[in-house]
């Protein structure tokens, strides 16, 4: 019987360092990546195309460390015998290795005559890291080349300063108040009885199998008739409508399950429905409230197509500005990479702010009892 539960424990252990390795293989794959990007949005245009971004960590490589010049008797053009390597000026100008490990290549063409001795050295971790990609990127202003006189031409591109407030002002209220609107109706769903109540939800419902697109021509119609295409009233609005179902469902879900002996004693206390919400159920639903703000904040934030209609570039996003950084500096890898980043930091710092609350929000309403 020892035996048998030893063998157990030792096959439990085995695939528990089985999974872990897998999930971490995983992981390695999916972050190498992602860190060569980051890493890439640091470093200048010069360093991207010349070499990879792993050699910002220590490495060894060749450095010339002094130059040979062969004798005017020397042949060029058949073979040469230099530092007790033969080869033909073609094999030079490719690289040899001499038998002391240090590379010999060819400078120039056959006329300079020269070898460049490159030895293998240690070097450390790159100094050449620094922010002024971001500030670029944030500012819209960029040094793209320099002129024939030795100036350094600076040119602008989209700003994703200005951007990264707009969409700041944008995602904040598209989020809080469908957030707000959901809760009220999720509660009256929940707790309250009214004629056609479950007719009500049973629409409300529906209209998650309804794709926004269809809606997008008849809003920017009405907006226009409204003078509100443009402003950030009209994609509030927007959102608001498009998130509404999605949150009513998640929070109706969450908030049906909450004890019932709680709010009969609320009522036998005397409190009203508008006490009871604010009170007990919106401090009780923080799990679900924070789940569907994590969902609506990292849509809104995301979204082009919704911003692109209604706000064009008068008030222009992230997700716009980055998509013209594209078509206007789609060879500059540099400024891609640190608007890229941009971008993310905002969701990032949401997500991990709000995650202990989201596997629970998630599993709200999905058991019972």
């Amino acid at each position: 019987m020892a035996a048998k539960a030893q063998g157990f424990q030792k096959q439990k252990r085995t695939s528990s360092i089985l999974l872990n390795l897998t999930l971490s293989i995983i992981c390695f794959i999916w972050l190498l990546p992602v860190i060569g990007l980051l890493i890439t949005s640091f470093r200048n245009s010069q360093d991207i195309f010349t070499s990879g971004w792993w050699k910002v960590f220590p490495h060894r490589e060749y450095q010339n460390t002094r130059q040979i010049i062969l004798d005017p008797s020397v042949d060029v053009n058949g073979p040469m015998t230099v530092e007790g390597v033969t080869a033909s000026f073609d094999e030079f100008r490719n690289g040899v290795t001499a038998p002391t490990g240090e590379k010999l290549t060819w400078y120039g063409n056959k006329r300079t005559r020269t070898i460049d001795v490159a030895e293998q050295k240690w070097v450390g971790f790159s100094a050449a890291l620094s922010l002024k990609n971001y500030i670029s990127v944030l500012s819209g202003k960029s040094v793209t080349f320099t002129d024939a006189s030795g100036r350094e031409v600076v040119t602008r591109g989209p700003a994703l300063g200005s951007a990264f407030l707009n969409s700041l002002a944008v995602t904040i209220p598209a989020t809080i108040i469908p957030i707000l609107i959901a809760a009220f109706a999720a509660y009256g769903f929940a707790w309250l009885n009214f004629p056609g109540r479950k007719l009500l939800f049973i629409l409300v419902v529906a209209m998650l199998v309804v794709p926004l697109q269809i809606a997008l021509v008849p809003i920017l119609q009405d907006y226009t008739r409204l003078n509100l295409n443009g402003t950030f009233l009209a994609i509030w609005l927007a959102h608001t409508g498009f998130g509404l179902p999605l949150a009513v469902y998640l929070l109706f879900n969450y908030i049906a399950l909450l004890p019932r002996e709680i709010l009969e004693s609320a009522f036998l206390d005397g409190a009203s429905n508008f006490t009871i919400f604010t009170s007990l159920i919106l401090p009780l639903s923080i799990p679900a409230l924070a789940s569907f703000a994590i969902f609506q904040f990292l849509w809104v934030w995301n979204d082009f197509l919704v911003a692109l209609i209604f706000l064009g570039d008068k008030n222009r996003v992230v997700t716009s500005a980055l998509a013209n950084l594209v078509g206007e500096r789609g060879q500059d890898w540099h400024l891609l990479t640190a608007g890229a980043f941009i971008t993310m930091i905002l969701p990032l710092i949401v997500f991990l702010a709000l995650q202990r609350y989201f596997v629970r929000g998630m599993m709200a309403g999905s058991v019972k009892g």
